[in-house]
Parts: structure tokens; C-alpha cells; sequence
């Protein structure tokens, strides 16, 4: 089975992945039939047509608004016709899922429950054909895996019917702080927008890896053109790939060895919360792990025996930090090997909606999972149950895993 592989160059918006798709090959009668599905078909023309940007050849997507009433849809009603909607069940999940974390971004940004939400241009129609269109295109070409690379932002101003937003605008930095999502400051000195709300929360619904597989092959391609001219070409590539990262070359390397630093210090004339604030730095500042405890110094004084893992390219940093916030005047320094078995982050779908979990990778092949501590916290808090009730139910109804990183 084929993989996907969504190249934002630089940015990304919804209807420059959907006319990548049609290009791919995704006929227009599968981009409109969950439309017409969904009883929008008299709302919309939809139109594909040959462009270029910077003289590269691509499709441009152009949807053309017919709706006469020209609804101002909130997120209640959108809800309401996905969901009544004679979808497969899979499609319909995805496009709701998209239009949930749409949903969820505004409503944080403006202060206000995700129900009470009015899109405005998200939920436009062009938006709607958009979202629902890709969606579909991706569906039917049904890839064993979707990854893409860093998208850009850009920077400036857009007019919004909010009045003049920066860029970028408040829903894509909710979305990309949400779904942990990388991004590229390369482009940020380009006026323009580069990445809309659309296709920043296409991409952290589809995509089941946020960069790209270290080695593919490209089997076939398709081109979407922007809207905006820039001094380079505005579009998105959608690859169809062969990936070859399989459980078979990471085994190869797990688990794996590394370097680091150890760094440590014996401290007996700073507060307890001075000491407390200096761990927290260290963690802060990118500490693999830091372990504190009492102990007894000279002159039957009680002092603190600090501890630190670092990462090796990193040890001269955190030997400063030794020095600028803590009342030490030595540090213990040594460099150590480490066993790990590789690891990534993601998330699972559970009852308790998408939950943050650790996949670890057993020299065997075999994958294990655990939720983040945050997470079990956060559930036991609300729900009003043990840890332990907590743990097990993610870890029964735990399913559609997305990672948001390669192994590492």
C-alpha cells in the first residue's frame, strides 16, 4: 500500500491541497459526492483549472459561492449536518474531527464555549467544499500512512470579517500549540499569509507523521496553486510514496547508545524553594531528567545533592547555568553512555476523546504504549476516578493511534 506525503511549499491552505489531490489523480466526482451527500450541492460551483506560479504548472481550486442567503454557519449547525449527514462512517469522523479542532482553537482564542462558535470564513462554503473535499480525496486514495513536512507562516496582516488579523492569525497558532506542530521560521520575513487556519487543521487531523520519512521513493505527484503571488511559487505537492521505514530498519538500531552529560552539585546555603526554582530551570532548559534529595554536608548542616542528565551538545550551557542561578562555586561533571529504546509521542482516540500517550519500541518488533502522566492527572481530576481506573480504560479502548514524531 502507498503512502501520502503532503509538501507544503512554503505554506499550506485548503484549497491548494485539494487541487494537489485532483491533480494526484482524485477524480471531482469523489470531491463533490460527500457534498452533495450532505445536501450542499446548490451552494457551490466548483471549478479546477490549469495555473502556474513562478512558471511551475499546477491546478488552482476556485470555488464560487451561489449560496443566496449567505448563512453565517456556527459550529452547532455544521455539527449537525455532518453528523445527519449519509456518510461512511469513516469519512464522516475525519471531516468532523477537522471541523471539532477548528471549533476548540476559535472557541479558546475568543474566550468562548467550541459550541458557541461562529466560523465566519471557516464556515463559509468555500471553506466547507474545502475541508469536506480533501477529506474525501484522502478517503478514496486511503493511504497506509500521511506525512508532510514544516509548514511556514508568514507574517503581516489578513482581512478577516474580525477586521485586519496578523499573521499568523490567532486559530493557527491555537491549532499548532494544540496539536504540537513544528513550524518553519525561514519565510516569516514574507508579507502574506502563508498558512490558513483550513489547512494548518487539515493538516493536524490527517497527518499521522509530522515530517517526512527519512528514505521514499515518489510514484506519482499532483500540484495545487495559491491564490497570492510571491517571488516564489505558491503551492503544495502531494507525493504518493513508497516509504521504507519499517519496524525492520528500527530494529536494527534498538535499542540505541548515546552520550550525555551528568552533572551534579552538593548545595547547603539556599532555601528549599530557591532550590525548588533551580530544578525547575534546569528541566525548563531542555534537562533529559534532574534528581534532588537532603543530605548531610559539613558542620551537620542540611544541604541538597542535585543531580542532572544533560544532552552532550549541551553541557556547556548548563554548566553556566550551575553558576548564574545557584549559590554552588563547583560542579561534578562526567560523560556517560545511555541505552534507550526508541520512542515517539502521540495521541490515541479513547472514550475519553484524544489522549496524549508514549509508544516505546521493544527490541522485538513489539510496540508498548503508556498515557502521559499529565493526561491521567487531568482524567482522574475530571472524571473522579483513580489512576488506576484511569489507566485502564485508555488502555482498553485505546485506538487510532497518531504519532506526532518519527521514532527517536
Amino acid at each position: 500500500m502507498e503512502d501520502i506525503l503532503i509538501e507544503c511549499s512554503p505554506g499550506i491552505s485548503g484549497d491548494m491541497l485539494l487541487g494537489a489531490f485532483y491533480d494526484l489523480g482524485v477524480p471531482k466526482t469523489v470531491i463533490e459526492q460527500p457534498l452533495i451527500d450532505l445536501g450542499l450541492k446548490d451552494l457551490y460551483h466548483l471549478e479546477f483549472r490549469e495555473s502556474k506560479s513562478c512558471s511551475i504548472r499546477g491546478i488552482k481550486a476556485k470555488v464560487e459561492n451561489v449560496d443566496s442567503l449567505q448563512i453565517k454557519r456556527n459550529w452547532s449547525s455544521i455539527k449537525e449536518v455532518i453528523l445527519n449527514g449519509h456518510l461512511e462512517d469513516k469519512l464522516k469522523q475525519i471531516i468532523y474531527e477537522v471541523f471539532e479542532s477548528l471549533a476548540i482553537a476559535e472557541g479558546k482564542v475568543h474566550g468562548i464555549k467550541s459550541e458557541d462558535v461562529h466560523f465566519h470564513e471557516i464556515g463559509a462554503i468555500d471553506s466547507l467544499v474545502d475541508i469536506i473535499g480533501v477529506c474525501a480525496a484522502l478517503n478514496y486514495l486511503n493511504p497506509e500512512k500521511v506525512y508532510c513536512n514544516d509548514p511556514m507562516l508568514g507574517k503581516g496582516f489578513v482581512q478577516t470579517e474580525h477586521g485586519k488579523l496578523s499573521v499568523p492569525p490567532p486559530a493557527v497558532i491555537e491549532l499548532i500549540r494544540q496539536k504540537n506542530i513544528k513550524v518553519l521560521s525561514s519565510f516569516d520575513q514574507i508579507e502574506g499569509e502563508l498558512s490558513t487556519p483550513t489547512g494548518i487543521a487539515l493538516l493536524a487531523n490527517l497527518v499521522d507523521h509530522l515530517q517526512p520519512p527519512s528514505k521514499y521513493s515518489i510514484n506519482s505527484y499532483g500540484v495545487g496553486i495559491g491564490s497570492l503571488n510571491f517571488s516564489f511559487p505558491n503551492l503544495v505537492r502531494v507525493y504518493k510514496i513508497t516509504s521504507y521505514e519499517d519496524s525492520r530498519i528500527n530494529e536494527q538500531f534498538n535499542p540505541k547508545c548515546e552520550e550525555i552529560s551528568v552533572q551534579e552539585a552538593w548545595i547547603d546555603d539556599q532555601t528549599p524553594e530557591d532550590i525548588s526554582n533551580f530544578v525547575e530551570k534546569l528541566k525548563i532548559e531542555g534537562a533529559y531528567d534532574v534528581s534532588y534529595q537532603a543530605i548531610s554536608m559539613k558542620k551537620n548542616r542540611i544541604g541538597f545533592s542535585i543531580q542532572a542528565i544533560l544532552p552532550i551538545e549541551k553541557k556547556e550551557f548548563f554548566r553556566r547555568l550551575w553558576f548564574d542561578y545557584s549559590n554552588t562555586i563547583g560542579v561534578r561533571e562526567r560523560t556517560q553512555s545511555r541505552w534507550t529504546l526508541l520512542r515517539r509521542r502521540g495521541e490515541c482516540s479513547t472514550t475519553f476523546g484524544n489522549v496524549k500517550v508514549k509508544q516505546s519500541l521493544k527490541p522485538d518488533g513489539s510496540i508498548t504504549m503508556k498515557p502521559e502522566n499529565d493526561e491521567v492527572l487531568r482524567l482522574s481530576l475530571e472524571r473522579k476516578k483513580s489512576t488506576d481506573e484511569i489507566r485502564k480504560i485508555i488502555d482498553e479502548s485505546s485506538k487510532n493511534f497518531k504519532a506526532f514524531e518519527n521514532w527517536k
